[in-house]
């Protein structure tokens, strides 16, 4: 007779996919209410469970914050890892990242890293907001200053390139809709074209 008790693996594929649950909940309110005027109270009534069992996952309202800014963020470097591995020039892999990076903007997790500034957070998750932002801009930066060392971009200062990329690239995190005229795969690979087609040495 089988067991009607779960096995330690059932019971911690469980335990996550309840966690991912609540991680993505709360992510589509922080992205739509704002962190300050979302309430675990809300995300919890959003999946019929109570306020302690996401202190139970999760922690407080800052620490499940700083999970979907994490996830976020691990989208963004693993497209960076991604892009490395590519052959071609410089400017083809930062060509390969920023299309990544505009489609992990549009989506939840994203979405989240842009919008979320450190003023609503204690002053450790402030700095851990900022350490991990960091990381995403120097992968950016180095594939500019590769493209700039092998000749397939053209110089100029880096940290504003890439400054200027991503402030156009991080615009979709706010004003587009899932679902509507074009994909975010569309929408990532026209905007990157427009950006990179001054890039290239004259």
């Amino acid at each position: 007779m089988a067991s009607p008790f779960s096995t330690p693996e059932q019971r911690a594929e469980e335990r996550s996919a309840k966690r991912q649950a609540v991680l993505r909940a709360a992510v589509r309110m922080f992205n739509e209410r704002g962190f300050n005027a979302t309430l675990l109270d809300d995300v919890a009534a959003s999946l019929g469970i109570s306020k302690p069992t996401i202190y139970h996952y999760l922690g407080n309202k800052e620490q499940v914050l700083l999970e979907c800014v994490a996830l976020g963020l691990e989208q963004f470097l693993a497209a960076a890892d991604q892009a490395r591995r590519m052959s071609g020039s410089g400017l083809d892999r930062l060509r390969h990242f920023l299309r990544a990076y505009a489609q992990v903007n549009m989506d939840d997790f994203g979405r989240c890293v842009i919008r979320t500034g450190p003023e609503a957070l204690s002053p450790e998750g402030a700095q851990s907001l900022r350490e991990r932002k960091r990381r995403i801009d120097a992968a950016m930066r180095s594939f500019i200053e590769e493209g700039m060392a092998d000749g397939s971009i053209a110089r100029s200062d880096p940290k504003i390139l890439a400054f200027t990329l991503a402030g156009a690239l991080n615009w979709p995190a706010r004003w587009h809709v899932a679902g509507g005229e074009l994909s975010a795969q569309a929408i990532a690979h026209q905007m990157v074209d427009i950006l990179t087609l001054g890039l290239a040495p004259r």
